[in-house]
């Protein structure tokens, strides 16, 4: 049974950071693609990042480049994302999402898996 459990979310003031992370199990983490999306009210799911745990490649939208940085821990078989420099816009549900037949990295529909959700609010 796949699953994926994000956890880190939280309430942060704008310039903070938060670590997220997505536990996983039920596939063979070294041979997937693990990657990170958010929602927000009102808007469209969007993609934040993502690794290629085959090649150990990561990828960025470009609103969070620079600022997010996407690592994986194959002992543990979780991958985490560090937010920096949070801003009002980062605000949202955070989903963790994997996929063993990955072809586009910021494509959704691409990922078989999903978590659950964890909030991130930045507010002042």
């Amino acid at each position: 049974q796949v699953q994926l459990v994000e956890s880190g979310g939280g309430l942060v003031e704008p310039g903070g950071s938060l670590r997220l992370s997505c536990a996983t199990s039920g596939f063979t983490f070294s041979q997937s693609m693990v990657g990170w999306f958010r929602q927000a009210p009102g808007k469209e799911r969007q993609f934040v990042s993502s690794i290629d745990l085959i090649r150990q490649r990561p990828y960025y939208a470009d609103s969070v480049k620079g600022r997010f940085s996407i690592s994986g821990d194959y002992a543990k078989n979780t991958v985490t994302l560090v937010m920096n420099s949070l801003q009002l816009d980062d605000t949202a549900v955070y989903y963790c999402a994997a996929g063993e037949a990955v072809l586009v990295q910021g494509d959704s529909g691409e990922y078989d898996y999903w978590g659950q959700g964890t909030q991130v609010t930045v507010s002042s």
